[in-house]
């Protein structure tokens, strides 16, 4: 595992992160990542040579319980070692109107919870989770700025936006002194094609872009095959048995076209397509690009990790962006 700056900052970070949405999530009836596995996969993890673990105050069922499983393991670790992310946006107490948001009033009651449910003293990273088209964003970062500046926040971020809300918080940032966004969380993967602007808004400004889904919820595995409708059939317990959006998230004539492709490189190197996919994000030189896996096994953790010792060509790389783009090479 190599590490790198965290986008302009003077943080070093693994060139893997590890996202912990589905711990303490129930899919239905289904448990997908109690404490026992959600440590076994943070020692995976850390032992691999990650230190960068991403969460959120609404991740797990209910609200706050990744946090907590991450606080309960850093007991036995130093909290030094590890570059930690939390969020904040969502509601977390539906009977509260001041219970959601980007206002001052819910991120001081926020970022109080998720400092205690994770044990520590700060975040090293704070994203907002979405936009808040009822807060002025002023207030949004003014009240950020003032974690940074009492040391419960290093950084902060933003997750999810249109390139023009990015602009603009930066842009506010800049006019009114505050601290920036350093760091961004879109959803991109090797077959995603919504996001050029706001990715030229991160080349532009030296964000670090850190993309969730960058597996396309699994379907750049390979583990799906085509039915007659083209929709992805997967093993039982998929992702595209837990979650009802799979198939118009992820499936698309484009990203069967991305996903043959990337098998076929996989084959030629001696290397599984998870690994192809998440070394092609790793590899883009237009921006920094730390790609933000998830894992419900030991194996699929060692096997994105591995992805770090896995190396494209020129060739590859044209390959993999002529399918996204439907074009021969």
């Amino acid at each position: 595992m190599e590490y790198t700056q965290l986008g302009s900052t003077g943080t070093r970070v693994s060139e893997i992160c590890f996202g912990t949405w589905r711990f303490g999530m129930k899919s239905g009836d289904v448990l997908e990542t109690d404490r026992s596995l959600a440590h076994d996969l943070l020692d995976t993890f850390w032992e691999g040579g990650g230190n960068y673990i991403d969460t959120a105050n609404v991740y797990g069922t209910t609200s706050g319980t990744s946090e907590e499983y991450i606080g309960d393991w850093l007991t036995d670790h130093d909290r030094e070692d590890f570059v930690i992310a939390s969020k904040v946006y969502f509601p977390f107490d539906e009977d509260n109107p001041n219970g959601r948001g980007l206002s001052r009033t819910h991120i001081r009651n926020q970022i109080e919870g998720t400092l205690d449910r994770l044990g520590t003293d700060y975040l090293d990273v704070y994203y907002i989770h979405r936009w808040d088209e009822n807060t002025p964003i002023s207030e949004t970062l003014q009240a950020l700025n003032g974690l940074v500046e009492e040391g419960k926040v290093n950084y902060l971020g933003a997750s999810t936006m249109a390139a023009w809300q990015l602009t603009k918080a930066l842009w506010t940032s800049d006019v009114e002194g505050l601290e920036r966004f350093e760091v961004t969380q879109p959803m991109y993967h090797a077959a995603y094609q919504e996001v050029d602007n706001y990715l030229d808004v991160c080349a532009d400004q030296d964000l670090a872009v850190c993309p969730y889904s960058p597996l396309a919820g699994g379907f750049l595995t390979g583990k799906y095959e085509r039915d007659d409708d083209g929709h992805a059939v997967g093993p039982d317990g998929s992702r595209a048995d837990l979650v009802g959006y799979f198939q118009d998230e992820y499936v698309s004539e484009t990203s069967w076209r991305v996903v043959d492709t990337i098998e076929s490189i996989a084959n030629d190197i001696d290397a599984s397509p998870a690994q192809v996919a998440l070394r092609y994000l790793m590899d883009i030189e237009r921006f920094q690009c730390i790609p933000i896996v998830g894992a419900r096994t030991v194996g699929q953790m060692k096997e994105n990790l591995s992805a770090t010792d896995v190396s494209l060509s020129a060739d590859h790389r044209n390959r993999i962006a002529a399918a996204r783009e439907g074009s021969d090479i």
